[in-house]
C-alpha cells in the first residue's frame, strides 16, 4: 500500500493488523479546503475489527504505564470516542472535555487561540479531582493547541497531565513546549 502516512506505534499489533487499520483510513484531498488533505479515520470506528484493533494499539502504546495515571480523558469530539472504549479496556473511568457551553454548571473553563480567533474547552468541576494523574487522548495533534489548553485545565483542578496519547500526528508543525515536555504516544504520523 502507498501511502503517505507513517506507521509508529501501530507496529505493536502486528503488521498484518496495521496494515487492515490503515487501509479504514480515508484520505481526501482538498478539504475542508484546497491544500489540505483531511484523513478520516471514522470508518475504523464502524468497522468492528478495525476498532478492536484500534484500541488493543492505543492500550500497547500508552506513553505511560497504566498505573501511572488515575483516569483517561478525552477530547471532544472524537476523543470522547477512542477515549470512552481505552477507559473501558485499561479499567479506568472517562471525562469529557468539552466545548464550551455543552455541560451544565459549575464548570471551569479554559480559553486557546486559533488561527483565526479564540475557543473555549470546559471540564465539569468535579469531573477531575485535585492530585488525579490523567491521561489525555485524541484522535489527532496538529498545532497542539487544543491539548495546551486542556493541559491548562486539568491543572486548574489540580491535577496533573501523566501523558498524551493520539491516533494521528501531523509532522511539520511545532509542537508547544508544554506538550512536548509530556511523555506522548501517537500511533501514526503523516505530513499536515
Amino acid at each position: 500500500m502507498t501511502s503517505d502516512i507513517t506507521v509508529n506505534q501501530l507496529s505493536s499489533v502486528g503488521e498484518e493488523n496495521a496494515e487492515y487499520l490503515l487501509s479504514l483510513i480515508r484520505t481526501i484531498p482538498g478539504f475542508p479546503k484546497e491544500d489540505i488533505n483531511f484523513r478520516d479515520f471514522m470508518p475504523v470506528l464502524a468497522d468492528a475489527k478495525g476498532l478492536s484493533i484500534l484500541i488493543d494499539a492505543l492500550a500497547k502504546a500508552l506513553p505511560v504505564s497504566p498505573d501511572e495515571f488515575d483516569v483517561v480523558a478525552g477530547l471532544e469530539s472524537r476523543g470522547f470516542l477512542i477515549g470512552v472504549p481505552l477507559a473501558l479496556h485499561l479499567g479506568k473511568g472517562f471525562v469529557a472535555i468539552r466545548k464550551a457551553g455543552k455541560l451544565p454548571p459549575p464548570t471551569k473553563r479554559m480559553e486557546y487561540s486559533l488561527e483565526y480567533g479564540t475557543a473555549a474547552i470546559e471540564v465539569e468541576d468535579q469531573a477531575i479531582r485535585p492530585g488525579e494523574r490523567v491521561l489525555v487522548v485524541d484522535d489527532l495533534i496538529a498545532t497542539g493547541g487544543t491539548a495546551q489548553a486542556a493541559e491548562k485545565l486539568i491543572q486548574e483542578h489540580g491535577a496533573t497531565v501523566a501523558g498524551f496519547s493520539f491516533v494521528m500526528e501531523l509532522t511539520g508543525i511545532p509542537t508547544p513546549a508544554s506538550i512536548s515536555r509530556h511523555k506522548r504516544s501517537s500511533l501514526l504520523t503523516m505530513p499536515a
